[in-house]
This record gives C-alpha cells, sequence and structure tokens, in this order.
C-alpha cells in the first residue's frame, strides 16, 4: 500500500510538472506565471527519489530560467542539487541543462562554470563527457567570460579562493581543466579565439597570470600553445618575441638569488634556456640570460651536479651565436677560465670531456666574434679595433704562450682519441657482420652512432683549434660548424629504455665523458630537459618567490626534473 501510494504521488508529480511546462509554453507573458516555476524549483528541491521527475525539472529549470530574475538563487541552488543527485541518469541531465543558463544571461557564466569544473574529474565517463561538452557549449556562448573562469582554475593557489578547502581536490580539478584547455580548446582555438586579435591577447594575458605555478610539463605545453598564435607568429614584431622571452625569464628565476645546493631552480634554468633557444634565433635578447649565467652559474661550475653541467654548457654554446657585443665582452673571461680548466696545458693522466671541449670553444668563437679585442688580455692576441680596450701596450705574450699549448695539447689527445674511435668503427663493422641476434644488431648499431658523434666532437675541436694559433685569429661566428649533438640520428627500433646506462665500453662514452650521445636534432632534447618536460618527479623547491609547484612531479613543492 505505501509503495502504491509512493508511485501515485510520483505520477502526480511528474502530471503536475508537465502541467506546468505547458502553462509556461503557452503564457504569452511568462514573467505572470511564477507559481508555476516555483513548482518546478520545489519539485526538483524534494528528497523524492522520483528520477523521471527530477529529469523533467532539470529540463524544465534552465528552460525558462530568463523569466524569473527574482527566483534565480532558488532556481540554481535548485540545479545544483540535480547536479549532485546519486542517480546518474538525473546527474547528467543536470549538467546538459547548465549551459542553458547562460544563454541569454551571460553574467552567470562563472557560476556555471564552478560546478561543471568540479565534474571533469568524475570516474564516470558518461558525467565527465556531459560536463566535456557543457563546457564548449559555453565556451562557443561567451568564449572570453568562459576562458576567464576555466583558466580562474589553473592559477596559482593563493589567487583561487576556492583552493584551501581541499588540497588534493583542488589538484585533481586544476589538473582536469589544464587537460580540458590542452585537448579540447587548444586544438580549434582558430574557431573559439575570435575576433583574433582581441581573444589571442586575452589568452595569452590568462596564460601568462598562470604561470606562477607550474610544472615543467605544462610551462611547455602552455608555450607551445603561446607559439602557434598568430600573434607570436613568423610576422610578429620583435617586441612580441622579446615578450615571450620575458615569460621564460621569469620561470628561469632569474631574479632570485642563485644557491648551487638547488637542484630544482638549476633544472628550471637550463631547461627554460633550452626553450629560449629559438626565440634568440628570432632575435629575442639573451642578455638576461647571459649576464645571470656569467654573474651567478659560470663561477660555481665544479659546484653543480655532474648531470646538469653538459646541458649547461650545451645550452650556452647554442646561445652563443645570438650574444651581444657586451654581454659578449663581459661573458668572454668566464668562458676562457672554464675552456682553461678542461683544456690544460700538458697532460695529466686524467680523462679529457671532449663535449665541455666542444661546447666551450665554440662559444670562445661566437662570443670573441662579437668582441674580438677582448681575447687580447685573456689569449695574449694581437687584435687591433682601434679601440682603447685593445690594450695592445701591454705585454700578454706568456697568456698567448700558454694558450697556444693548451690548444696544441688538446690536439694531440683528440687526435689520439680519433684514432682509437676509428679502430673501434672497424671492431663495430666486424662485429655487426658477426652478430646473429636483433638485439645484439642493435647495441652494436648504438656503439656506431656513439662512435661517430665522437668523432664529430673531435673533429669540431680541432677545426675550431686550427684558427686560434695565430696572434691575430679569425673567430668563427657563422655556421660552418655544426655541433656534434646536433646531427639527426636516425631512431632504433629499440632504442635502450629511459633511465638505464648502456654498457661501459671505450666507444659509447661510459669511459669517456666527451664522447657521450648528446641531443640529436628535431629529436628531443637532452635528457635533462626531457626529463623536466616529461614531469618526472625529482624533489621540491623552496625558493625565495614562493612557488609550490617546482617542475617535476605532482603535488605541492613539485621537483623541477
Amino acid at each position: 500500500w505505501l509503495q502504491m501510494t509512493e508511485a501515485v504521488e510520483d505520477n502526480t508529480l511528474i502530471d503536475k510538472l508537465y502541467e506546468f511546462g505547458e502553462r509556461l509554453n503557452e503564457a504569452k507573458d511568462k514573467s505572470q506565471n511564477v507559481e508555476d516555476y516555483e513548482g518546478i524549483i520545489a519539485a526538483a528541491s524534494k528528497g523524492s527519489s522520483n528520477t523521471r521527475a527530477k529529469q523533467l525539472a532539470a529540463q524544465l529549470l534552465p528552460r525558462f530560467f530568463k523569466f524569473f530574475p527574482d527566483l534565480s538563487v532558488a532556481a540554481l541552488n535548485a540545479h545544483y542539487d540535480l547536479c549532485d543527485e546519486q542517480d546518474l541518469a538525473v546527474r547528467v541531465q543536470a549538467i546538459r541543462g547548465l549551459p542553458l543558463f547562460c544563454k541569454d544571461a551571460p553574467q552567470y557564466i562563472p557560476k556555471i562554470v564552478y560546478p561543471l569544473v568540479q565534474m571533469l574529474p568524475s570516474e564516470e565517463n558518461v558525467e565527465r563527457d556531459a560536463a566535456n561538452k557543457a563546457l564548449m557549449s559555453l565556451l562557443r556562448q561567451d568564449v572570453k567570460e568562459t576562458l576567464t573562469e576555466l583558466f580562474k582554475h589553473v592559477q596559482s593557489s593563493d589567487e583561487n579562493e576556492h583552493s584551501r578547502e581541499n588540497s588534493e581536490v583542488y589538484e585533481q580539478i586544476r589538473e582536469s581543466v589544464i587537460s580540458f584547455v590542452r585537448d579540447k580548446v587548444f586544438p580549434i582555438k582558430a574557431e573559439l579565439l575570435q575576433p583574433a586579435d582581441q581573444m589571442e591577447r586575452h589568452i595569452t594575458d590568462l596564460i601568462k597570470k598562470s604561470l606562477q605555478d607550474v610544472t615543467g610539463a605544462e610551462f611547455k605545453m602552455f608555450m607551445d600553445f603561446l607559439k602557434s598564435l598568430s600573434l607570436f607568429g613568423e610576422k610578429a614584431p620583435p617586441e612580441r618575441i622579446q615578450e615571450l622571452i620575458e615569460i621564460i625569464e621569469g620561470q628561469a628565476d632569474l631574479d632570485a638569488q642563485f644557491n648551487a645546493a638547488d637542484g630544482d631552480h638549476i633544472d628550471r634554468l637550463i631547461s627554460c634556456l633550452y626553450i629560449a633557444l629559438p626565440f634568440f634565433m628570432r632575435g629575442a635578447s639573451n642578455s638576461k640570460f647571459l649576464n645571470y649565467l656569467n654573474k651567478y652559474i659560470l663561477p660555481v661550475f665544479d659546484k653543480l651536479p655532474e648531470e646538469r653541467k653538459l646541458d649547461l654548457l650545451k645550452n650556452l654554446a647554442e646561445s652563443s651565436p645570438y650574444t651581444a657585443p657586451q654581454e659578449s665582452r663581459q661573458t668572454l673571461p668566464s668562458v676562457v677560465q672554464l675552456l682553461k680548466k678542461y683544456m690544460p696545458r700538458r697532460k695529466t693522466g686524467e680523462e679529457t670531456n671532449f663535449t665541455y671541449v666542444e661546447c666551450l670553444l665554440y662559444t670562445l668563437h661566437h662570443l670573441a666574434y662579437k668582441a674580438p679585442n677582448a681575447t687580447n688580455c685573456l689569449c695574449g692576441y694581437k687584435i687591433v679595433t682601434g679601440q682603447p680596450s685593445d690594450r695592445l701596450g701591454e705585454d700578454f705574450s706568456e697568456n698567448y704562450k700558454e694558450f697556444v699549448e693548451r690548444l696544441s695539447n688538446i690536439e694531440e689527445l683528440a687526435r689520439a682519441t680519433m684514432k682509437k674511435l676509428t679502430q673501434g668503427m672497424a671492431e663495430h663493422n666486424k662485429a655487426m657482420a658477426a652478430a646473429k641476434t636483433d638485439e645484439a644488431k642493435e647495441n652494436i648499431k648504438v656503439q656506431k652512432q656513439n662512435t661517430t658523434t665522437g668523432l664529430r666532437t673531435c673533429n669540431n675541436i680541432l677545426s675550431m683549434t686550427q684558427p686560434l694559433h695565430v696572434k691575430t685569429p679569425s673567430f668563427i661566428g657563422d655556421k660552418r660548424i655544426n655541433l656534434s649533438w646536433k646531427e639527426a640520428v636516425k631512431p632504433t627500433a629499440t632504442a635502450p629504455p629511459a633511465g638505464t646506462k648502456r654498457p661501459g665500453t671505450a666507444t659509447n662514452g661510459s669511459n669517456n665523458p666527451g664522447v657521450k650521445k648528446g641531443r640529436g636534432a628535431g629529436g628531443p632534447p637532452n635528457q635533462l630537459v626531457n626529463r623536466a618536460l616529461e614531469g618526472l618527479p625529482y624533489g621540491g623547491r623552496s625558493g625565495s618567490r614562493g612557488r609550490g609547484r617546482g617542475w617535476g612531479g605532482r603535488g605541492r613543492g613539485r621537483g623541477y626534473r
């Protein structure tokens, strides 16, 4: 009897909802039918288990919402309750109806975006899909306001009033919003960001505001998107490209004091310098990076972790052709001092890191090309420019003698290493002919590639030392030297998995640091940058700027790499 009574009541409720809807449809002045709309609100708010009635209420509430502004708060609260219903069908129906509240009342977009982003991390595929589609509907209704509200959930927690309620939930929502923006918004930017000039600037400003607290993977994703905008395209003026560099400089913490023990800052700095390289090529200034490296990093190079040193020198070498004369002059003393450390005056019995020498010689040439007479006091040259900085009246002959001895010594070492590598290549070829398994063949291919890289490194060193023996050298300032790691390397079918080490042999670089395989042109960046941009966790950071995230794993206090 009780079940029959409930069934009758449920049917009665459904009939009433249909009546409310019909009267509202037929009314010319719908705002006069206040009782009908109040009846719909009441039906949505009741603790009834009538799924059909609640689904019907979820359709009617947004349909007539605009006619009853005095009931807006009650109507939205009732609809929010439907979005929280236990029954999935009711929730999905309510989610689908949310964008309709804003169709004629864009001022409600903030109140609609907020519940929708809460549903993005849902484990129910149909609920998550409904939330995605509802947000896309809002974007097409009012892209500017919707993007503004979405990015509030990406920005630093200090600026998000909801973030402190539950940090774990906040992180899930934040990641879901970033995924939505990446997967749904960015691919159709040409369609959504209209008018292009205004909307591209708006989303750029939103992204810049969001970069106060991001991981390395998130930063790279946002930078890749900004690069794709016509605002920063091929025809963009220099000040636009400089704007991108300033964004990268901000991420690199170039205004912070440097601590050699702060691994996260080191990783952030090196990876940001790598990300900045394409913009240096387009005319942006690298002066702030170079000044920071010269002031803080190069003087304590020995204190840097070993795995960071090579990446730093590679990035320094690649940015050196784009350095202005003033920064070139200021940086040259540190470069020459470091070069002398790795280019000893006489044989010491210690292993030579040829890739370090290649990086530093390349940097020396390009910096000295911009400020040639700065080498007079550093290397004992006699370069005449007519400026007082030529210092021709001073005797630097001992400097010249010492530097030439270092050049001769590294040349002898490089030729000896090339001989060994050439012999090793012949052995690899024999081993390849005798190899029986695919795995053995792939391993030999890797060794041959590393041997080839080592030979290129030594060849480059000899090409760069040769012009430096004369007292008035011609420094290389063009692209005739192709850095060894920039050579394209054909990918192999079974490359060693990330994080594993190759067998230690004289030819793969384990016993010869200068022969290690580097970045391939057109391929992925060096291992450090890969780790940084893939977001692998390597511990936290406590910098003076108060970042919550480093550039690595998820959660508060993220490490960079």
